[in-house]
């Protein structure tokens, strides 16, 4: 049997073991178009003799941006087969971010997915001449296709490219993943193919899926999360249907009917919130049933018998209610993995009631990426923590409650860093999460707290608010602000307006200026600070944009206990003190 020591052996073990008709499948033009192994196989030989051709050497960067399609398959493993290195990249990201990767990785090619996401990357180019050309994956006027790749790598022997595949060790460096800094540059997380060979090994025993079954995928493959997961499929022979769109979500889970599929809580959060909203809608008996469903769902005790009454209203509830729930998800869901930022504990339980079982879990870009998760057995998942530890992974617990990890799953380092790596892996070998954990029962990791002031929206995306903070106050208006959003659906913010600023302006709008704690309430100046944060956010890439704020009467101070002596934020106390205030931010 085949052993997988790189990535792209993935291809040959699953046709030798589970050879499938739909290894992948991508909804074109309205219908589902479904690659077989030997047709992927086929494809990606053709891609990498394409790029030999091309002149494309061992350790040189590609750049992929593009939604989840078999198309960023055929390159990433195309690119493997040659050592050459994937630098898949958002398409949601500044042009900005673009131009600074694409200089940082030297990135020689460019493959985008369509004309909105070319016209990006073509501004990108002009600052980067590192790049020689961009590929397109739909038809763009003027680009090349990819798939000229096929075609221009004909004259290329099977020989040339077996002699190059023979070459990649599974130390070798795979891809370069770039996630943001605390100063906003980004940084090149350079991982192996033994990383996540070695963390998808270590997953594997944990889904509950085979070559029967089906995976719906949506989560983004420039992010190490789902593409380690991908590659799990592949090894297992689950089919792989790359869902349109995020707005297409609920129409594809009906159409694929998938057994599997990972997410942030953020989308957990939009089904949840939507089934909520149609059950609003119902009237009568209807309406009562579902609400006494949805109460029911919200008591749930994980690996706790609640007794035969409640149990029985649970499985009529199930039979009643829940069951359009797991209709709605396609009928057949033995899993939903959430991962990336903090699941809510009420929807992991009125989930586990509908018969929907969650494996949260906890893991970053530099691990590969997961530390811990919730098993699917219901004996091994606490609702609230991230899990038990996965096999070959280590993690201590610092004096201050620093989650420390070591393992194969470990990064090589930062991208032409030495600097930033040797600040989070010391010589020991542990790697310094930047998290606050603890552990329950012994055995099930339990985030606590961030040490760093960078956070993650339940979108899963990081944030750094000193960034945005920074970047808002170059607005007179704005005196102080600090930025929110932990865990919540976008930034937000609480802002101290410069009110001499504010008084100017309305001298000039004729509007009669009363007290400070008055006019942060005038819908006037309401309206002045939202023309002040639409044009700042324009900065800023969609998930990072602050969607709304509040205007504070009082400067923050030192006395007040809002600064520090250096006059530098007290996060938490702030947090603290106006936390009713935040909590309406995020109320609908």
């Amino acid at each position: 049997m085949i052993e997988v020591t790189r990535l792209f052996d993935l291809l040959a073990y699953q046709q030798a073991k589970y050879p499938k008709k739909d290894a992948l499948a991508w909804k074109n033009n309205g219908t589902w178009e479904t690659f077989s192994t030997a047709d992927v196989q086929t494809t990606v030989n053709q891609v990498s003799k394409g790029f030999i051709a091309l002149g494309l050497k061992r350790d040189a960067k590609v750049a992929i941006i593009s939604p989840n399609r078999p198309h960023f398959n055929f390159i990433d493993f195309g690119l493997q087969q040659i050592g050459a290195v994937s630098v898949p990249i958002y398409p949601t990201i500044t042009t900005e971010d673009y131009a600074y990767i694409f200089n940082d990785a030297e990135v020689q090619y460019v493959f985008v997915y369509d004309k909105d996401i070319y016209l990006k990357a073509a501004e990108a180019v002009k600052q980067a001449p590192c790049v020689k050309e961009i590929f397109s994956f739909l038809p763009v006027d003027g680009v090349r296709s990819w798939d000229v790749l096929t075609s221009i790598g004909e004259g290329t022997s099977d020989a040339s490219l077996d002699t190059l595949k023979e070459e990649v060790k599974g130390t070798d460096l795979l891809t370069l993943i770039y996630t943001s800094g605390t100063t906003g540059k980004p940084k090149g997380v350079m991982l192996t193919h033994d990383n996540i060979i070695s963390n998808y090994k270590a997953c594997t025993p944990l889904m509950p899926v085979n070559e029967a079954h089906r995976a719906l995928s949506f989560l983004p493959m420039c992010h190490i999360y789902e593409r380690m997961l991908v590659y799990l499929y592949m090894s297992v022979g689950v089919s792989i249907y790359y869902a349109e769109s995020l707005e297409t979500i609920a129409d594809n889970l009906k159409e694929v009917k998938p057994h599997i599929f990972t997410t942030v809580p953020r989308l957990l959060e939009k089904v949840y919130d939507k089934i909520v909203a149609k059950g609003s809608e119902l009237t009568g008996t209807k309406k009562a049933l579902f609400f006494w469903a949805l109460q029911l769902g919200l008591k749930y005790e994980i690996n706790k018998d609640q007794g035969f009454w409640y149990n029985s209203q649970l499985a009529l509830a199930n039979k009643l209610i829940f069951s359009k729930w797991r209709e709605a998800l396609g009928g057949n869901i033995r899993a939903v993995v959430s991962g990336s930022a903090a699941l809510q504990p009420r929807l992991a339980k009125v989930f586990w009631a509908a018969q929907i079982p969650v494996m949260e879990g906890y893991g970053l870009t530099e691990t590969s990426p997961v530390i811990s998760v919730n098993r699917v057995d219901a004996k091994e998942n606490r609702i609230g923590t991230v899990g038990p530890l996965i096999e070959g992974v280590e993690v201590s617990l610092a004096a201050d409650g620093e989650i420390l990890t070591r393992g194969p799953h470990i990064m090589k380092g930062y991208y032409k860093r030495p600097d930033l790596t040797a600040e989070v892996i010391d010589a020991d070998g542990w790697f310094h999460t930047g998290d606050i954990g603890t552990f329950i029962e012994g055995k099930y990791l339990k985030i606590t707290d961030r040490k760093k002031e960078m956070f993650k929206t339940s979108g899963g995306k990081y944030v750094a608010p000193q960034l945005l903070e920074n970047k808002f106050k170059e607005s007179r208006y704005v005196e102080q602000i600090m930025i929110v959003g932990e865990g919540q659906k976008f930034p937000g913010a609480l802002i101290v307006p410069s009110f001499d600023s504010v008084r100017s302006w309305c001298a000039i709008k004729g509007i009669p200026y009363t007290t400070d704690a008055e006019m942060i309430q005038h819908e006037s100046i309401i309206q002045k600070f939202q023309r002040e944060i639409d044009e700042l956010n324009e900065h800023f890439a969609q998930y990072e944009k602050v969607k709304k704020f509040a205007l504070l009467p009082a400067l923050w101070s030192i006395d007040g206990g809002e600064l520090t002596p250096t006059m530098k934020l007290k996060r938490k106390i702030i947090a603290q003190k106006y936390a009713g205030l935040i909590e309406k931010l995020y109320i609908d």
